[in-house]
């Protein structure tokens, strides 16, 4: 199907979804309509600027046989030849499959890997320059939980990000965050290596994703602080397993045992929903590895070297020297440059 068809049909659909509507549809095949076209009027609107451009081209050609009007002609066909590439780019890249998650809320899980202590340590940094991010970005960081170590460091912590399109940028940080630093702890002044994984979830609605209460262990039990010693006397903190999956959350951050159950569901939800996508996407990811990563937390995705005082992003070999800034948040020409790049390898496998 050529380029010119897809978008002639574009507007065809459009033609007839205005129609339907005008002649007094009512109830969910109203609001299905609507929703429709609401979704395909920004990228009509994209085509009627290509079509007015390229019009204007074909109009300026003409002109070109006239000697009194070659010179104008030739300057608009000059300013037209780099916008309607440019036009064509944008309407490829609005065509290309919406991810349904990528204006949901997202659910953001760190947890040290290798490394001890300094991985504990690093984990609270990443934690903070997301929660940093969050901030810069307009967006709202409602932590969920927060299991602190001994020395300040975490043995794991979760958050909810809400906000204007939160999963579309955070998804590109789940993988493995590699720190190399000398730790506080060593006393002869070797750069140690240690890494913390980050996974990013799309927040589920209870629609999303059926859970039969019977098929969830839940436990309770007494919240105890670093170190082991107990902080609350009443148990609760709550432990829920989904026995078909395997999957386990704990959470004991609220003193409420109700709080904390809710909590622990809106991860698990997360977890499951997120299974449930990576099965569904499981085929096409099998045809085409993105080059920008598979969002697989195992994968390692980029390194914070703070004795070179530089972070580089290994799916897109891209290297900053300003540790200091990105650890307060500034993410952004890392992700703006991981969308880009994930945007070209789609539209390269589209042709």
């Amino acid at each position: 199907m050529s380029f010119s068809f897809k978008l002639d049909r574009i507007l065809d659909r459009a033609a007839e979804l205005r129609a339907m509507l005008s002649e007094g549809l009512g109830g969910e095949a109203f609001v299905k309509a609507s929703r429709e076209l609401a979704e395909i009027e920004p990228v009509v609107e994209r085509i009627d600027e290509l079509r007015a451009a390229e019009h204007q081209a074909h109009d300026a050609e003409a002109l070109l046989a006239d000697p009194e009007m070659r010179e104008l002609a030739e300057a608009e066909l000059f300013e037209l030849k780099g916008r309607i590439p440019a036009l064509q780019h944008a309407l490829r890249l609005a065509l290309l499959p919406k991810d349904e998650a990528d204006e949901r809320p997202a659910i953001l899980e760190i947890r040290p890997a290798a490394g001890g202590d300094e991985a504990g340590l690093f984990a609270a940094e990443l934690f903070d320059m997301y929660r940093k991010y969050a901030v810069l970005r307009g967006w709202r960081f409602e932590v969920l939980e927060y299991d602190e170590s001994e020395l300040g460091g975490l043995k794991g912590a979760s958050a909810e990000i809400t906000g204007q399109g939160v999963f579309a940028r955070m998804k590109y940080e789940s993988g493995v965050h590699r720190v190399q630093r000398v730790p506080a702890t060593e006393s002869q002044g070797r750069i140690h290596t240690s890494t913390v994984t980050v996974a990013v979830l799309p927040e589920a609605e209870e629609v999303d994703v059926q859970i039969d209460e019977g098929e969830l262990r839940i436990d309770v039990y007494r919240a105890s602080g670093a170190g082991g010693q107990h902080v609350n006397k009443t148990e609760s903190a709550v432990r829920i397993t989904h026995l078909p999956t395997g999957i386990v959350v704990a959470m004991q951050e609220e003193k409420s045992q109700h709080k904390n159950r809710a909590k622990a569901m809106k991860i698990l939800r997360a977890r499951l929903y997120e299974q449930q996508r990576a099965q569904a996407h499981a085929s096409r990811a099998a045809d085409r590895r993105s080059q920008v990563g598979t969002g697989d937390r195992s994968e390692r995705i980029r390194t914070y070297n703070f004795p070179q005082g530089r972070v580089s992003d290994h799916r897109i070999e891209k290297t900053l020297y300003k540790i200091d800034r990105i650890m307060q948040g500034e993410l952004d020409e890392f992700i703006d440059a991981l969308i880009a790049e994930d945007q070209a390898a789609r539209l390269a496998a589209e042709e």
